[in-house]
């Protein structure tokens, strides 16, 4: 059962609901989502199937609040505002990670990383509201010319399933910090922890309708979202054909927005790496959230003369992972939705039937339930170049090892996809590691790492089909705010 199916009245499942205005809200014809837990393919909680009505509500609110109550917070106090928040999460931390958990399938200790990981964004956010400068440019004789940085208005953010929390932080805290009033959509198959902080944040003196939260499906509340011709900017992470249209909205309201769109980022392993610091990285960078994540190290690609001794190393690594229930913190989870597991398993079929070696295979746990979602985490190698487990995003525990020749070789393999997010370079050489950092076309390279916890402080995007603007770190502040400049004649 996937999470758009919809539910009857059940007293036995959790609410939720909207939050509008600062009020708590269904959708106006009653009509619900039923919530699935992956771990045992159960519905436990149901959300309101909101669409447009609910959505101009939720942007009438956000624009009061802009242009009231919101707008009149200082910087510092908007601050102030958002490291509540961010202390409101930690205090509530089991709550918000076991949620987290259990609604996206993924381990609880990830669960919990997760939710830390959220309150350290509007920690930081909060602590940079204050410190979004402009600047003064030299002009002629008798003029003084300033650039200050202004909060769009209404932000319109959608949150997908694979780390609601934490997409969520990066995202709504930049632009709370900046001055906005936004509205969230957050995914129908996971996102409940959205809805609790958005809570918690009124309790932190958030004014009403600074952020709202309007649950439903994509095609419907999402796509009513992008379309709104009162918002003024648009947040998506998600996929390339959604973000197509996501910025086709835009356009046809002439705003901007941030899109990111996924990755099939590579990790270069050059035969003077040091490989026990590599081999444990290049495992978790596939299987953390069962590889359901945009920057996953789906592909890695060995210098020849260390191919086998990698691909064995590996090998003995993937055949001991184990997927399992997410309260039992395996190694992995299991997918968000049955969808989501019949297109993971479909890619791994695929290239099984054309022939691709098959190292090894994981297990799921004995005692996991049969309805839930659950992959073996699979490794692939040598695998061809063209084959379909190279080129295309799989979103799930599926790692592809391919050799290459020497530098040039690794650099064009590592750039022949239509992806352009995150990239890893493990070489002793130190200068190798910039010529390579530097050729690599992706918006992160990590030299002998890759994912840095996190990395809240660092600007994060990609190139072609990754998607455009930068979130995260200091640089998220200008994707949220326009400049402007004020030229001063004072003779």
């Amino acid at each position: 059962m996937d999470a758009s199916t919809l539910a009857p009245t059940d007293s036995r499942l959790a609410a939720y609901r909207n939050l509008i205005g600062g009020q708590s809200a269904e959708a106006e014809d009653g009509r619900l989502i039923e919530v699935v837990c992956p771990s045992d393919g159960r519905p436990f909680a149901t959300i309101p199937r909101s669409g447009a009505a609910e959505i101009d509500r939720s942007v009438r609110a956000a624009r009061t609040a802009f242009d009231g109550a919101w707008g009149r917070f200082t910087a510092i106090e908007r601050g102030r505002v958002l490291v509540k928040i961010a202390e409101a999460i930690l205090q509530n931390l089991d709550e918000l990670g076991a949620l987290e958990s259990r609604d996206t399938g993924k381990p609880a200790g990830q669960g919990r990383a997760d939710m830390v990981a959220t309150a350290r964004y509007f920690e930081y956010y909060g602590h940079a509201a204050d410190k979004l400068h402009g600047e003064t440019i030299p002009f002629h004789n008798g003029y003084t010319v300033a650039v200050v940085r202004d909060p769009h208005g209404v932000t319109g953010h959608i949150v997908p399933w694979n780390y609601p929390g934490q997409i969520f932080g990066r995202s709504v805290g930049a632009s709370l910090a900046c001055g906005n009033a936004c509205v969230v959509k957050p995914a129908e198959d996971a996102g409940l922890t959205l809805v609790r902080i958005a809570e918690l944040a009124l309790d932190c003196g958030l004014p009403p309708g600074a952020l709202n939260i309007v649950c439903g499906l994509g095609a419907e509340a999402g796509a009513a979202l992008t379309a709104h011709p009162d918002v003024d900017y648009i947040s998506f992470t998600g996929s390339p054909e959604v973000g197509t249209l996501v910025q086709k909205a835009a356009a046809e309201n002439r705003i901007g927005c941030t899109l990111e769109l996924g990755g099939k980022s590579p990790q270069l392993v050059f035969a003077d790496a040091d490989l026990d610091a590599a081999l444990p990285v290049l495992v978790k960078a596939i299987l953390q959230n069962g590889g359901q994540t945009c920057s996953a190290g789906s592909r890695v690609l060995v210098e020849r003369p260390i191919y086998d001794a990698v691909a064995a190393a590996l090998t003995e690594r993937f055949a001991a992972t184990v997927a399992g229930p997410h309260d039992r913190d395996l190694d992995l989870g299991a997918m968000v939705t049955a969808r989501q597991q019949a297109r993971v398993r479909a890619f791994v079929d695929g290239a099984q039937a054309a022939g691709v070696p098959l190292l090894a295979r994981g297990q799921v746990a004995a005692d996991a339930p049969e309805s839930g979602f659950y992959v073996a985490p699979a490794l692939f190698g040598p695998v061809p170049r063209d084959a379909l487990i190279a080129r295309e995003e799989v979103f799930g525990p599926v790692l592809a090892l391919l050799p290459f020749e020497d530098e040039a070789d690794a650099v064009a393999l590592a750039n022949a996809t239509d992806y352009g997010l995150v990239a890893g370079v493990w070489t002793g050489n130190t200068n190798r590691s910039m010529r390579v950092a530097r050729a690599m076309r992706c918006g992160q390279v990590f030299v002998n790492g890759f994912g840095a916890a996190g990395g809240i402080e660092l600007p994060f995007g990609g190139v072609k089909k990754s998607g455009h603007g930068r979130e995260k770190g200091f640089e998220a502040l200008y994707e949220f705010s326009a400049s402007k400049t004020i030229v001063l004649n004072h003779g």
